[in-house]
């Protein structure tokens, strides 16, 4: 066994299971809230989740971060999508620039954007380097064809989450309190795919979407590449790294390695869409302690987010229509989720208010 899956074994170690007992002391105290029995919906059901993460009831929010993780993918080779791969180094810059989705979206709710190069193609030009808010932190210069062979090597793998765990905890040691997931790889729809059709049993046909808007013959392209990924290397749906290696892309790994910082610090995670759920289905195959301290944020409009939810057991806070990703429906939901922890500490019960329940 290499020393980074042994590093990630240690990590798993340390992360713990929500507080059960928490989460029913919080239904008690939602069900005597000074309004109808859960009038307020499933915002009583993140509170209660919030408040089995804390231990109590949660105090709010106050730094917030959007992590986004950048890779490239040999499985463009296939003619999977649209856009040229150099798009992926375009938008890191924009990302860097302010300008791009993700920015507009997490300036509104006070998150910060930070950008991670775990897996690009392209050379990342020096000036990026220097603005405190971009991590170069690359596994590898883009994952191979996973239609012809192995994405990565399994050491890569556990890299790759590693990467995507440091990054994380450090930004909670910096003082975040709440954590957002963001991609950005051109082609990464089709890895995702391919990784929720491994862990959640459906079929290839039900998981693999139209991503950036393709046609009907790259859609069939990109079915077949999928297909041939699975069945050329027959990932084993009970070990996430062997999933990621032979599947995936690096910043899948980064998102997963995301999210078991956030478990492992007891921070919630609010995951964007698609490609940040297919990491947060390897980080539940890896630590299935994690899935509690995951919040979606958005369903999006690939097909196979829908599947991918209902196997985390996640609902959805937003339902808009969104497809863009780099992290805007985590964005646009920390708002729903600091209203969701505000119901635990700020509404009075019907004995504080003096109002009468018979």
């Amino acid at each position: 066994m290499e020393q980074s899956e042994r590093d990630l074994m240690e990590m798993r170690a340390g992360i713990r299971e929500v507080d059960q007992s928490a989460r029913r002391e919080a239904e008690t105290h939602t069900s005597n809230l000074v309004m109808p029995p859960r009038a307020m919906g499933r915002l009583h059901d993140t509170g209660e989740r919030l408040w089995a993460i804390s231990g109590g009831p949660p105090s709010g929010f106050g730094e917030r971060a959007v992590i986004v993780f950048a890779g490239d993918h040999g499985v463009v080779e296939e003619g999977v999508t649209a856009f040229p791969q150099v798009v992926t180094q375009e938008m890191i810059r924009c990302f860097l620039r302010g300008g791009a989705g993700i920015n507009v979206m997490a300036e509104r709710v006070g998150a910060d954007v930070f950008v991670v190069d775990i897996g690009t193609a392209a050379d990342t030009p020096e000036e990026d380097t220097s603005s405190g808010r971009f991590f170069s932190r690359r596994v590898g210069q883009g994952t191979a064809n996973l239609a012809r062979g192995p994405a990565m090597s399994r050491d890569r793998a556990a890299r790759s989450v590693l990467c995507g765990y440091e990054i994380a905890a450090e930004r909670i040691r910096s003082g975040v309190q709440l954590l957002g997931t963001g991609d950005m790889g051109i082609g990464n729809t089709t890895p995702s795919s391919a990784v929720g059709a491994v862990l959640t049993g459906h079929s290839v046909q039900e998981m693999v979407g139209r991503g950036t808007g393709i046609d009907d013959e790259r859609l069939r392209i990109k079915r077949e590449a999928v297909s041939a990924g699975l069945e050329r290397n027959n990932p084993d749906p009970r070990d996430g790294l062997d999933v990621l290696a032979k599947v995936g892309g690096f910043e899948l790994g980064g998102i997963a390695g995301c999210i078991l910082a956030g478990a492992g610090h007891g921070i919630p995670v609010v995951l964007d869409g698609l490609i940040s759920t297919a990491g947060a289905l390897i980080a539940d195959r890896i630590a299935p302690a994690s899935r509690g301290y995951m919040f979606a944020g958005h369903i999006s409009e690939e097909p196979g987010h829908a599947n991918m939810l209902r196997h985390l057991d996640l609902d959805p806070l937003l339902a808009l229509g969104m497809r863009l990703g780099e992290g805007t429906g985590a964005a646009l939901a920390m708002n729903l989720v600091d209203a969701a922890a505000a119901l635990g500490s700020g509404v009075m019960t019907f004995d504080q208010a003096g109002v009468s329940v018979e």
